[in-house]
């Protein structure tokens, strides 16, 4: 089924124009940007340049900021000044191959941030108390509005075997809306669950999903055979929310 709509930036009210494509299992493309399209947040504007190893230009206004890995960053004007995003539980994110490193860059100026790495970039605009859960290393940038921390993965199985290690990602907005763009591996699909409603996933593919939305790794039993079979770990998502996937994944073998 295709569908068209706009989606709307809520951090300026923009529309990104995108076409909204869902497949009859419910699966759609997420909210990416296509190349060379241009969307305005806060006093900032953000363009996407090119489709293989897509690039995030960033305009800075007077005041805005962007905070980042620092080594995502691909070129900046001399006068946009670089600081350091202060974090806590330094030790434990470096401990668990973490980023402790968090740069920030503040306008008036351009600079422009890339993941070496072939995929698409996700714009996922956030409203004021929206809390979203990212994979490791898969963030791009995201606006100062957003409040940055972590969580640890709760469960054994779910850390030796979910492919996010032992913490993920948490991106909070308070009053103000705010904006996140994100790297997935590939193509990457959104799919809103209802409450109680559950999807097996891959582990690795695992991307982003509403801090409402559980994750529990369950290993599935595959066949008998002489030495009894084996198992298969997948990702029991369960709603509600939105949970979201990459199609280039890390592939988790069979135990």
């Amino acid at each position: 089924m295709n569908t068209k709509s706009a989606l709307t930036c809520h951090a300026c009210g923009a529309p990104l124009d995108i076409r909204n494509l869902v497949s009859e299992s419910g699966w759609r493309e997420a909210p990416r940007i296509k190349d060379m399209t241009e969307f305005q947040f806060s006093t900032s504007s953000c363009q996407v340049e090119g489709e293989i190893v897509p690039v995030a230009e960033i305009n800075l206004g007077a005041g805005d900021s962007v905070f980042f890995e620092h080594h995502l960053m691909l070129w900046k004007e001399d006068s946009v000044p670089l600081t350091v995003l202060q974090l806590p539980g330094g030790m434990k994110r470096a401990f668990a191959g973490m980023p402790f490193i968090i740069s920030v860059a503040t306008g008036p100026g351009r600079i422009a941030f890339s993941r070496d790495a072939t995929g698409e970039l996700v714009v996922l605009p956030l409203h004021p108390g929206m809390e979203v859960d990212v994979r490791e290393h898969a963030f791009l940038l995201a606006s100062h509005q957003i409040d940055y921390s972590f969580i640890r993965i709760k469960g054994l199985a779910n850390i030796l075997f979910g492919g996010q290690g032992m913490y993920m990602d948490r991106f909070v907005t308070t009053n103000t809306p705010g904006l996140v763009m994100l790297h997935g591996y590939g193509n990457v699909f959104e799919r809103v669950l209802k409450p109680g409603e559950s999807v097996m996933l891959e582990p690795g593919a695992f991307l982003y999903k509403d801090s409402t939305v559980t994750m529990q790794v369950e290993f599935q039993k595959l066949g008998t055979g002489f030495f009894g079979g084996t198992n298969m770990s997948l990702a029991r998502m369960t709603g509600p929310g939105r949970v979201g996937i990459q199609s280039m994944y890390v592939h988790h073998h069979t135990e």
